[in-house]
């Protein structure tokens, strides 16, 4: 039932993003990574489930994608008036973004490799954990780059520089410090989730 509510509130979510976008083809590119998960997740539901912990962040990361698409990570009303608000240099939503980037990838990535690999809760989990989620961000700022390179002028929203140079340096850097959070944060609550599920149980168990 739980994860049927968080299934239909962000297939509601969806079609509210795709409702009026301030760019079509901007949105598309933002909750792509969105309509790739999905299908994966519904696939994998009933075979081999995630903890609740996991598909509670991957829903509210599936918000984050859907906010930032329907008005571009550089337009979000809210981060617009904390920008005036604060006097900030520019609209803070897309560090939010790579901020989940890694947070949430991190819980995801840890819980496959607890649940599929020899590997048990400690430091090489966690070294193994923020390498994935560093490798992510890097692969989405490529395909950020290649889009930019195609696409030319239409791909300037996507890319969301706002004029920084070391835009991209920084989303990375973002990604691992939300992996690094993630882990810090949640890797006890995660273990008991994880314990929870009957075939993970000597994984969490042998700590």
């Amino acid at each position: 039932m739980y994860r049927a509510i968080l299934l239909i509130t962000l297939l509601i979510g969806l079609a509210w993003s795709g409702v009026a976008p301030r760019d079509r083809f901007t949105w598309f590119l933002e909750i792509a990574p969105l309509l790739v998960a999905l299908p994966v997740l519904l696939a994998t539901a009933r075979r081999s489930p995630l903890t609740p912990l996991a598909y509670t962040l991957i829903w509210l990361h599936g918000w984050i994608l859907l906010v930032g698409g329907h008005y571009t990570y550089a337009e979000v009303p809210l981060f617009n008036w904390l920008r005036d608000a604060l006097h900030l240099s520019r609209n803070h939503y897309d560090r939010l973004g790579h901020l989940a980037q890694g947070f949430v990838p991190a819980i995801v990535a840890r819980e496959v490799l607890l649940r599929t690999s020899p590997l048990r809760p400690g430091r090489w989990l966690s070294f193994l954990v923020v390498c994935v989620c560093a490798a992510i961000s890097a692969a989405y700022e490529l395909l950020e780059w290649a889009t930019a390179a195609a696409t030319g002028d239409a791909a300037d929203a996507f890319l969301g520089t706002q004029g920084d140079p070391w835009d991209t340096q920084k989303d990375m850097a973002f990604a691992i410090a939300g992996a690094v959070l993630a882990l810090i944060l949640l890797s006890r609550v995660h273990d008991r989730a994880v314990g929870r599920l009957p075939a993970s149980n000597a994984h969490c168990a042998d700590r």
